[in-house]
C-alpha cells in the first residue's frame, strides 16, 4: 500500500526545495527539521536554557548525525560500482574528498540552501545561514531527512543525481593537499611543514579557524569551520606559492 505524500504544513519555499530535490516527502516534518538551524531551535523554545541532554533539541543536528552516515554508505558504494579495480587507498581519497566540507558545501551552494534555512534573527543578520559549515550541515540533515521518510533508493538518486559532475571530473584520485605539500618538500630533501593556528573565532556552532603552514622559506595561510579543514587549505594555498616559484 503506498503511502499518500502531501505538502501540508510545509513554507512554500520548502515546497520549492523538494522540487530541487526530486523527492516529495511523506512527512513534512523531516524537513522542516532539516532546515531549522540550532540557533533558531533555541529561538523557538524561548531562548531557555538546555540541558545538555536537551541540547540541540529541535535543530537539525540529529539528523545530519543521520545524513553523514548516509552519504559516506552510498558514496562507498557508488565509488567500488565505478571504480572496480582501485583498492582501498585510492578509494578512501576519493571519498574523502568527495564528503568534505568543501564539496557539501559547493553541492548546498548549487540547491541554494541557504535561501531554505531557518535560523534566528541575530544570526541571519550576520549571514550565518550562508556559511560553508551551516549550509554543508544542512545538506547531510537532508539526506538523513530522506533516508528516514524514504529509505536509502530516493537517497541514492539524490547523491548521483548531485554528485556526478564532481565523481565525473575524478579522472585520478585526489591527494590531500597535506600530503601533498610533504611529498613536495620531502622530494627536495627540505623539513617537514609547521602548521600553526593563528587565529579562532565565531559562534560556536559555526567556528572559523585560521591556521598558518610554512615551509621552504614560504607560508600559506587557510580559513575553515574545523582545524583540519583549516590546515587542508593552508596547505593547498603554499603548495600553489612553490609550484608558482618553481614555474617562475
Amino acid at each position: 500500500m503506498s503511502r499518500e505524500r502531501t505538502t501540508v504544513g510545509l513554507h512554500p519555499a520548502a515546497q520549492a526545495l523538494q522540487q530541487r530535490l526530486g523527492y516529495q516527502f511523506v512527512k513534512p516534518a523531516l524537513l522542516h527539521e532539516a532546515l531549522t538551524h540550532r540557533s533558531a531551535a533555541y529561538q523557538n523554545a524561548g531562548g531557555r536554557r538546555r540541558s545538555q541532554k536537551t541540547k540541540g533539541a529541535g535543530s537539525n543536528e540529529r539528523l545530519e548525525f543521520m545524513g553523514d552516515r548516509v552519504l559516506g554508505l552510498l558514496m562507498a558504494e557508488w565509488l567500488l560500482e565505478r571504480y572496480p579495480d582501485e583498492q582501498e587507498g585510492a578509494l578512501g581519497s576519493r571519498l574523502a574528498h568527495l564528503v568534505s566540507r568543501n564539496t557539501l558545501a559547493d553541492i548546498a551552494e548549487r540547491f541554494e540552501l541557504a535561501d531554505y534555512l531557518t535560523v534566528a534573527a541575530h544570526e541571519a543578520r550576520v549571514g550565518v545561514q550562508a556559511t560553508a559549515s551551516v549550509v554543508a550541515d544542512a545538506l547531510e540533515a537532508i539526506l538523513g531527512a530522506v533516508f528516514l521518510d524514504g529509505g536509502l533508493d530516493p537517497a541514492r538518486e539524490i547523491v548521483r543525481q548531485a554528485w556526478k559532475p564532481m565523481l565525473d571530473a575524478q579522472a585520478r584520485p585526489p591527494k590531500d593537499p597535506k600530503t601533498a605539500l610533504q611529498e613536495w618538500v620531502l622530494a627536495r630533501g627540505q623539513v617537514l611543514p609547521v602548521y600553526e593556528t593563528i587565529g579562532a573565532d565565531g559562534p560556536s556552532h559555526a567556528p572559523l579557524f585560521v591556521v598558518e603552514v610554512r615551509a621552504g622559506g614560504h607560508s600559506g595561510e587557510g580559513r575553515a569551520g574545523s582545524k583540519r579543514a583549516a590546515e587542508s587549505a593552508a596547505a593547498a594555498s603554499l603548495l600553489e606559492k612553490l609550484e608558482g616559484t618553481r614555474h617562475g
